[in-house]
């Protein structure tokens, strides 16, 4: 390829409106081109990239025994009305009819593709286990695209489903699954990928891991110990606390707070600390605006994903109004009334001389004592993981927050979806019984700009050769001059004819611009000629991580540029 025929512009500024460097080096390099929020065209060095990232893929699916199949974008509603999603799904999922009036879905996954597909198929236990795959675009509304291709609405993704019998050979294949990933990450150049433990989210099922490349840019926040190898998402991760209980406790007793609303009010008004205080979290159901109230110790935050799967249907932050049965500002647990919903956090069990709301205005209790006041009440773990804080698994206060980008997920389904789409085989016993699935995902897009974070300086991307647009980026400097332009043109051919990814840049640049689109490129291997290279029958051999720097002869270079391929490609 000609770098003077390349599609896309390449230019030094940063874009305003970048917030991560992935994002801004792949508009500079000329990658790709925003259409709409979240949706990106792709130029050439892009698509190079992630059809290599591709090919990967396919080839570690292919090796634990996956089949490659193709899935509509376009859906019928009914079959995800079969399985309930589309009703519990929000506006991340596209409805619209067709001109019939037919109801239809624009695919964000397709697990109940997966199950249409080969539910006619499998009705005998002797056609499991199997693993069915797909590489393909999706789209998804996200509420709030960011980061160029990190968070998008239009992606390209692999999506695989396996069935099984037991639920002992999922967990078996799953352990497959996740070795698969391992090599992926490592084949693509971020081996430093690590598995956590997720939480399913609208994908059900019991089990689930995410893979995170942790970098201070990521959106998702990391619970990792530093005493075991505990590592989960924070929506995932268990919080444990003790709680310290005073050897006597005060009577409770109605305290005047004037202007105090705030735990952080409050604590600077009765001078007291944070995690001896009960503050009330409020939400409201989605589909009717019922009030559930979360008290939670107020050092404390609230993990909305644990209230939600509690609860089992969405909901979102309340509003009081004056018509509701709550006194914002002043909402505590003893003498609360009204149809709400209350919960308590296990932060607070035991617990004892807490301040909490009055349930009138300007009013506070101290004295709280939960057993004494409240009586038994269930507790349940519905607050956010700390930094400092206990391992769930050591039980060490080890525990660190770290930031990462998701690069993939894999989940252990079970029958959530064959058992709602009814899809059933016969036993070797003879009775009906519904398989198991599990689903493993990789996003495409966002797993070529997890690479540019994890390997650029301010120049550009820094490509490991295993995805790299091209292998090697030729500069003939001076392409003006008669001898530079004979030899590059010669040498060009000579390596595309061994099987060398060449970018050939004779452009009449200078040198400064050639080796600035060079950078942004990020090509691993560049070679320069130049009349004075060529005046001492040499050429200059560098490699965009700064590893490599060496001048070879002229005389049988196509070969010795082969072989330092090779060798970088190790």
């Amino acid at each position: 390829m000609k770098l003077e025929k390349l599609v896309g512009e390449r230019f030094r500024e940063r874009p305003s409106d970048c917030v991560v460097d992935s994002h801004a080096l792949m508009i500079r390099g000329g990658y790709m081109k925003p259409v709409a929020n979240g949706i990106f065209s792709s130029y050439l060095p892009l698509k190079r990239i992630t059809r290599k990232i591709e090919q990967i893929i396919r080839e570690e699916m292919d090796a634990i025994d996956g089949q490659e199949v193709m899935f509509p974008v376009v859906m019928p509603a009914s079959m995800w009305q079969e399985s309930g999603r589309y009703e519990s799904i929000g506006k991340e999922l596209v409805r619209f009819t067709d001109r019939s009036g037919s109801p239809l879905v624009l695919g964000m996954t397709h697990e109940e593709a997966a199950v249409q597909l080969v539910r006619d198929y499998a009705k005998s236990y002797t056609k499991y286990p199997f693993m069915i795959y797909q590489i393909q675009t999706k789209f998804r509304d996200e509420a709030r695209p960011r980061a160029g291709l990190i968070r998008v609405r239009e992606f390209t993704m692999k999506d695989a489903y396996s069935f099984h019998t037991s639920q002992e050979d999922l967990e078996s294949y799953y352990s497959r699954c996740l070795a698969a990933y391992n090599r992926i990450y490592a084949r693509v150049g971020i081996p430093q990928v690590v598995a956590v433990a997720s939480d399913s989210g609208m994908m059900g099922g019991n089990v689930s891991h995410e893979f995170m490349l942790l970098t201070p840019i990521g959106e998702d926040s990391i619970a990792i110990c530093r005493e075991c190898d505990y590592r989960a998402n924070m929506e995932a991760a268990e919080s444990i606390v003790f709680n310290g209980t005073d050897a006597v406790s005060g009577e409770l007793t109605a305290v005047h707070t004037p202007n105090v609303s705030t735990i952080d009010e409050l604590c600077a008004y009765l001078n007291i600390p944070r995690d001896h205080t009960c503050k009330a979290v409020v939400y409201q159901r989605n589909s009717d605006d019922h009030y559930i109230v979360l008290f939670i110790r107020g050092d404390l935050e609230a993990n909305e994903t644990k209230l939600t799967n509690y609860l089992g249907y969405p909901i979102h932050p309340g509003v009081i109004t004056a018509e509701s049965p709550l006194c914002a500002g002043y909402i505590g647990p003893y003498g609360l009334t009204g149809k709400v919903t209350v919960l308590y956090d296990r932060s607070l069990e035991g617990g004892n001389n807490l301040v909490c709301g009055g349930n009138k205005a300007e009013y506070h209790y101290t004295g709280l004592n939960m057993a004494r006041d409240l009586g038994p009440v269930p507790y349940h773990d519905f607050a956010k993981i700390t930094e400092g804080g206990i391992c769930p698994h050591c039980g060490k206060p080890a525990i660190t927050i770290s930031r990462g980008i998701e690069v993939g997920n894999i989940f252990q389904l079970g029958t959530k979806y064959t058992k709602s789409m009814n899809m059933t085989y016969v036993t070797q016993a003879g009775d009906l019984a519904h398989p198991i699935m599990g689903c493993y995902g990789i996003g495409v897009g966002r797993l070529a700009a997890a690479v540019c974070e994890a390997h650029h300086d301010e120049y550009g991307p820094i490509w490991p050769m295993s995805i790299a647009p091209w292998q090697v980026h030729l500069c003939a400097v001076r392409a003006d001059d008669p001898e530079v332009k004979a030899y590059a043109d010669k040498l060009y051919e000579a390596l595309q004819t061994k099987g060398v990814e060449v970018i050939y840049d004779d452009r009449s640049v200078s040198a400064g611009v050639m080796f600035s689109d060079a950078d942004l490129l990020g090509v691993p291997v560049r070679v320069v000629v130049s009349p004075r290279n060529l005046s001492q029958e040499v050429l200059e051999i560098t490699s965009r991580d700064k590893t490599l720097s060496v001048k070879i002869s002229i005389h049988g270079a196509p070969e010795e540029i082969k072989k330092i391929v090779s060798d970088l490609s190790q």
